[in-house]
């Protein structure tokens, strides 16, 4: 065996196994994939974020389309919502690239560290705080008729879905993420969607918005290690079948608190590199 093959096989065998870890844990959460792929490229095979980006995108935008496609099955996804936070997101990508491309490496992972550290201490802090469903429904703008089972369509609700949208473009743009961690306490916190409901309606937007980004990646300039980026997104891919089978036998209190020390973790070790460039 030549001297360069056993370099390769460890691209190859990182590639699988991180993908594998970041499709399973999109498929938990429908919102922790995204913010863990980039991460895992950059630190698992030395990447650069600009690098990592386009890759993770790919990704976590293929995983998350299995996850959608489930959630069709199961009569889960908002499909109309959906559609809106997309098409609002995917123009806001090519401004999450450009001040991408215009800003150093080290900002760009201290910039993602610190989004990491704010979402983990977020979800750190919930899981040990009492539920209130009181507290929630003060704060609810999008509402679910009862009768019909449907979103209750008014200003409210399609600004607040357009908002959403729009940030979940920007995080995708800027770092690569596919913005599951905007849009899935967002929509926890507005609307009275069901958890399965936006955890599904998540991974759409996730699978639309991503490809998006691919394309304006690609566009801007970007260029993709197609071996690498195959073998990544087909163990995204597998992860997601595994995640979502998981998460149907796993209590959401037990999958969060181990996705926030995960996060955690990542962050600090994203804040060391960034220190250390």
């Amino acid at each position: 065996m030549g001297n360069g093959a056993m370099p390769r096989i460890a691209t190859v065998l990182a590639a699988l196994s991180l993908g594998v870890v970041v499709g399973a844990v999109l498929g938990l959460t429908g919102a922790g994939g995204g913010i863990l792929a980039v991460p895992a490229l950059v630190v698992g095979l030395g990447w650069s974020m600009q690098q990592a980006a386009p890759v993770a995108l790919i990704a976590v935008a293929g995983g998350a389309a299995v996850g959608a496609i489930e959630g069709f099955r199961r009569r889960l996804v908002r499909y109309r919502a959906a559609i809106l936070m997309a098409a609002t997101g995917i123009p806001v990508t090519f401004i999450g690239i450009r001040l991408a491309h215009s800003v150093s490496q080290r900002v760009l992972l201290a910039a993602f560290a610190v989004v990491m550290l704010v979402v983990g201490a977020r979800l750190l802090w919930q899981s040990f705080r009492p539920s209130s469903p009181s507290a929630q429904s003060d704060h609810v703008v999008g509402h679910v008729d009862l009768a019909t089972g449907r979103l209750v369509w008014n200003a409210s609700t399609a600004l607040l879905l357009t908002g959403v949208g729009a940030l979940t473009g920007l995080m995708t743009g800027l770092l690569g993420v596919g913005g599951g961690f905007v849009i899935v306490p967002l929509l926890r916190r507005f609307t009275d969607i069901t958890m399965h409901g936006i955890v599904a309606t998540s991974l759409l937007v996730i699978a639309i918005v991503g490809i998006g980004g691919v394309f304006s990646a690609v566009l801007s300039g970007a260029t993709l290690p197609l071996e690498a980026t195959f073998l990544f997104s087909a163990a995204t891919a597998a992860g997601m079948l595994v995640g979502r089978w998981a998460s149907r036998r796993l209590s959401a209190g037990q999958v969060q608190l181990g996705f926030a020390a995960v996060v955690l973790a990542v962050a600090v070790e994203l804040a060391v590199k960034a220190a250390t460039l």
